[in-house]
């Protein structure tokens, strides 16, 4: 469209400058004026359908010129579009804040020996340990008590009866390795004003102490079978922040301090290998069933009758729905935060090192006692064993009297 601003004696001036130089920008000299002002002239001359009345000095020069405008008319068309595509890839970078590294995983998870039989792949979850948390017994009626002390003794029983169940309690033990995942809510933070009146440790001694607790962990597992995956989400009892965040949820979560610390810590150890995703969930498979490892915080509700299955369930048909429409599908999610084992074929929920507390007893939540997730991955099969972990050392005998008090 001509600028009705324009006389259509400046536009024929700007027409034939173009024909005798074959250049806007010496044109733009030519007549005097702003190459910006001069190309806008140029093109309501166009639009105006004028043309020069003076001999083209170079045609081929001229035609060069305005392919070449055209052509970057062009690539910044397709720039924008490009800016406002929802490819796949923007959304798993982007939206999902996922990763871009290439995370390649082990050869042990991905091809069985066939020289060797075995019962295949071995997963321990280790979540929920709100380390650092006190869990006072008086308070809901003796049947769990919690503190640094007891949370260090039941770490060493989860990897002691971890070896125990997988060596001395399944025929095929010639495991490739094993799987340890760490899936959020490793310490128990400071968010909420009762943890940090009852936390027996502030949260950067809590961190260190449990960054050595994790390193034994890790070391023994790797000496008893050879290799360690080891895939991390955060949690959201760990983070420094008021509210849980989309946007940089683990560069302000002290979980994910703790696994950059153990990567650091095992970088020379060849057996050790982690995976620690940028985003809320990670992605891994073995012998090719694939799994999503989140925290379990994305889910809410529930009721005294469903319990916590209602918004993990609907939660896992999202999660689902979502991955399905950027070709991420998965067999198996795997959870934290809820504190309640449950083990199935499309879904873990694994249970707390911690276990029942004053939380759960005033909510009138059942009871849980503290345990976690192992479980098998066959190369044909999928999972086949599941077996809880007992974290706790044997208990007293429960009194027989007809009645008792405190």
């Amino acid at each position: 469209m001509a600028n009705p601003g324009l006389t259509r004696e400046q536009m024929q001036e700007a027409v034939n400058a173009f024909a005798k130089t074959g250049s806007k920008t010496e044109a733009a000299k030519l007549i005097g004026i702003n190459p910006n002002t001069y190309t806008t002239r140029l093109r309501s001359a166009y639009s105006a359908g004028i043309t020069p009345t003076v001999a083209i000095a170079n045609k081929e020069v001229n035609a060069l010129l305005e392919a070449k405008d055209k052509i970057r008319q062009l690539e910044a068309t397709i720039h924008s579009q490009e800016e406002n595509t929802l490819t796949a890839e923007y959304i798993k970078s982007t939206i999902l804040k996922m990763s871009k590294k290439e995370i390649s995983p082990p050869n042990w998870l991905v091809r069985p020996n066939k020289k060797k039989r075995s019962a295949g792949v071995p997963t321990l979850m280790a979540s929920d340990w709100h380390w650092g948390e006190v869990v006072d017994p008086n308070q809901i009626n003796g049947v769990n008590e919690y503190n640094v002390a007891i949370a260090q003794d039941r770490a060493r029983v989860m990897i002691e009866k971890t070896i125990d169940l997988l060596k001395n309690h399944v025929a095929l033990t010639d495991y490739p390795g094993i799987v340890f995942v760490l899936g959020g809510d490793m310490v128990s933070g400071d968010i909420h004003e009762e943890l940090m009146a009852t936390n027996s440790m502030e949260i950067m001694p809590t961190v260190i102490d449990l960054f050595g607790v994790l390193t034994w962990c890790i070391e023994t597992l790797a000496d008893e079978f050879g290799n360690v995956f080891v895939p991390c989400v955060s949690g959201n009892h760990g983070r420094n922040t008021h509210k849980i965040r989309a946007k940089g949820r683990n560069f302000t979560s002290f979980d994910w301090l703790l696994y950059q610390f153990l990567s650091k810590r095992f970088e020379n150890d060849t057996r050790v290998q982690f995976h620690i995703p940028d985003g809320s969930d990670a992605y891994y498979s073995i012998y090719g069933h694939k799994y999503l490892l989140t925290h379990g915080d994305q889910f809410r509700g529930g009721d005294g009758v469903i319990g916590a299955l209602g918004p993990i369930i609907r939660g896992d048909h999202r999660k689902r729905s979502r991955n399905a429409q950027i070709d991420m599908e998965y067999d198996t999610m795997i959870l934290g935060h809820w504190h309640q084992l449950i083990q199935l074929e499309r879904l873990i929920v694994n249970g707390s090192l911690k276990g029942y507390d004053e939380y759960a007893y005033a909510n009138n939540f059942g009871f849980e006692p503290p345990r976690q997730a192992l479980w098998i991955t066959h190369p044909e099969h999928g999972l086949t064993f599941s077996m809880p972990v007992y974290v706790e050392r044997k208990r007293k005998e429960i009194s027989k009297d007809w009645i008792t008090w405190k």
